[in-house]
């Protein structure tokens, strides 16, 4: 998949658990776990919004687009 979920580096730099911050934006660990891991078919803006307000980061601190070589679509 050419989108990559960065969550795990921001919250090690947040010094933040997964369950803290699932807890803090309103959703469950396991769908938190679920797009960390990039299993998520769709993410919803407020969602992004919550995670970035509360690890103090920017969308593309989390998510990393990168081109694939294999000339998938």
């Amino acid at each position: 998949m050419p989108i990559i979920i960065n969550l795990d580096v921001m919250l090690a730099k947040r010094k933040m658990r997964s369950n803290e911050l699932a807890a803090k934006i309103g959703i469950t660990e396991q769908n938190l776990s679920v797009f960390k891991n990039g299993r998520a078919k769709a993410l919803r803006i407020t969602t992004l919004e919550a995670i970035c307000k509360h690890l103090d980061c920017q969308p593309g601190d989390i998510l990393e687009y990168v081109e694939s070589s294999s000339g998938e679509q």
